[in-house]
Order: C-alpha cells, then structure tokens, then sequence
C-alpha cells in the first residue's frame, strides 16, 4: 500500500511575523501527520527574526509555543510547493493573486474564507489574543 503524502498548507501574512506564524503553528498542531504547514509573509522585512513578542506571549497563554519561528519571505518555491496557500487577510490574497500562475492561482484562498483575520500589529495585548481565538476557530475548516 503506498502512503500518501500529508496536505500542504501555506499560510501567509504581510510580515510572516504575527498571523501567518501563528495559524501554521495551529494548523500543524491540530492537523498531526495528515498536514505539512509552513508560513510565509508578502514582504521581506521580518526575515530571519522571531515572532512578534505580543503574538509570542498570546500564543503562549492559548498553550501555543511560537519562540522557535523565524520569518520567511513568500517566493515561488513555496507557492509551487503548496496545496492550499491561505491568505490572512484581502490585501495579502491580492498580493498572492499578482504573484499567482495558472497552476498556483486556483490554490488561493482567505483563511477565514469570508473575513480577514486582522492584524494586530501595534494594537493592545487583547487584539493579539483576539487573533489567537480567530486562527484557532478558523483552523478545523483546513484539516481533513
């Protein structure tokens, strides 16, 4: 009997700093072998660096340990490598759009599918853990 391959979820924010991180870290804890996640983010300026000390600590007090991310700039490599590339919000699935190829475009889609997941980037502690709640009632849609 062949083994098929586990889903591969890619999730995308602006920065792969907050959001995005965050929802991988879900998707794969929830989601065991059946998925493969990797996060990603449109623009390059977190590359390499840690998550968002809030959306560390928000994740943290949900049981989520998000210290060992380190931001990922979105290249074509990952869209190709991807099933399901899951936007965190329409300004970052427009981005993916102008990004896309035939292949990758129908593999495009909101995380919330009908709402954005805002981005909490310098708000207050609760929105951090506003966004913590979202992701996690979002991620069962995304799982086999």
């Amino acid at each position: 009997m062949t083994a098929t391959r586990p889903r591969r979820l890619l999730t995308v924010c602006l920065g792969n700093h907050c959001r995005s991180p965050l929802a991988a870290l879900i998707l794969t804890e929830l989601g065991g072998a059946a998925v493969e996640v990797r996060s990603a983010g449109t623009r390059d300026k977190w590359v390499g660096h840690p998550a968002h000390t809030q959306m560390v600590t928000a994740a943290a007090a949900a049981g989520y340990d998000l210290t060992a991310h380190r931001g990922v700039h979105l290249n074509p490599e990952l869209l190709d490598w991807a099933d399901t590339v899951l936007a965190m919000d329409t300004g970052n699935l427009t981005a993916l759009h102008a990004l896309a190829d035939e292949a990758t475009a129908p593999k495009l889609g909101l995380y919330l599918i009908d709402r954005d997941v805002p981005d909490p980037w310098g708000k207050e502690p609760e929105a951090f853990a506003d966004v913590v709640r979202l992701i996690e009632d979002g991620a069962p849609r995304h799982l086999p």
